[in-house]
């Protein structure tokens, strides 16, 4: 991984900072995206510490606000020449339901749709930099999820994990379209379900206080599948798969609807910006 540059979202806790600790240890130079300046700074110091490898850097966004992603976006670009791998790992689950700055459910805005906009804003990128590889952190719970898209913001009702689940579905759906569409161009996209691991999510997921403990993986044992989708020579070449521990699984059938993650995508690439594309085709990156 010498000289590839990876950028990992949700990266000073948790699995996304594990999974910046693996990077960094294989050499790659790592831009770890936190929404706290003063939390990344602080886990992007631990990691240059910990690994010996001076070249992580810092990019803030909040996921929450497609602005923020814009400008991350924007960012990225003017201080790198190339993306080699791009690690979508950030997940929320607010125990009540909130909305974003954009008027979306948070959940949907954070764990979907930013997925969503800043793989299209950095795609030309991904593309000029082939070979590349996309990742996208999902869960198994994806088998209990539904895509209602009479309900995307679940305004009739919010029950956590459900909402959860509908998301994590919508990341495969996500995977398997994008890599559809990706076919070709050397950028393959993968998704993955990470484990059930000790982190605030997995707390915040089970009702527990986050000064709880509960049983689970690591953090390093819950980045073992993202690391080995972002290096292993053998997967170079495998696009629109679903993983776990390290290996492809089978997820559900629902994820594997063509026509249900074709509208997915239409109805995303609707509320990602503010002006309608052309119908089954990725908008530019770069339209702000």
């Amino acid at each position: 991984m010498d000289h590839k540059v990876c950028l990992v979202t949700g990266a000073n806790t948790g699995i996304g900072y594990a999974t910046a600790v693996g990077l960094a240890e294989r050499g790659a130079q790592v831009v770890m995206l936190c929404r706290d300046e003063t939390k990344g700074a602080t886990a992007v110091r631990d990691v240059q510490q910990t690994t010996g490898n001076p070249h992580v850097k810092l990019l803030l966004c909040d996921l929450a606000s497609q602005a923020s992603i814009h400008q991350a976006a924007a960012d990225f670009q003017a201080r790198h020449e190339a993306l080699h791998v791009l690690i979508n790992n950030a997940s929320v689950i607010p125990r009540q339901r909130e909305v974003t700055v954009d008027g979306l459910e948070r959940q949907f805005a954070v764990n979907h749709l930013a997925y969503f906009l800043l793989t299209d804003l950095l795609l030309d990128m991904l593309k000029d930099s082939a070979p590349a590889r996309i990742i996208n952190v999902s869960s198994q719970v994806h088998t209990g999820g539904m895509v209602d898209f009479a309900d995307l913001q679940a305004e009739r009702g919010y029950r956590p994990t459900q909402v959860y689940a509908n998301t994590k579905l919508m990341n495969v759906l996500f995977t398997c379209e994008l890599a559809r569409r990706l076919a070709g161009t050397a950028v393959p996209a993968n998704c993955l379900h990470p484990g059930v691991v000790d982190t605030n999510l997995g707390r915040d997921y089970s009702g527990l206080p986050r000064s709880v403990s509960r049983p689970g993986l690591s953090w390093a044992e819950g980045a073992r599948t993202s690391l080995y989708l972002a290096t292993a020579p053998e997967v170079a070449n495998v696009t629109g798969r679903y993983f776990r521990d390290e290996r492809e699984a089978r997820p559900s059938p629902t994820s594997q609807d063509e026509t249900l993650a074709r509208r997915l995508w239409d109805v995303s690439a609707d509320l990602a910006y503010s002006w309608r594309k052309p119908r089954g085709v990725i908008p530019t990156k770069g339209i702000i």
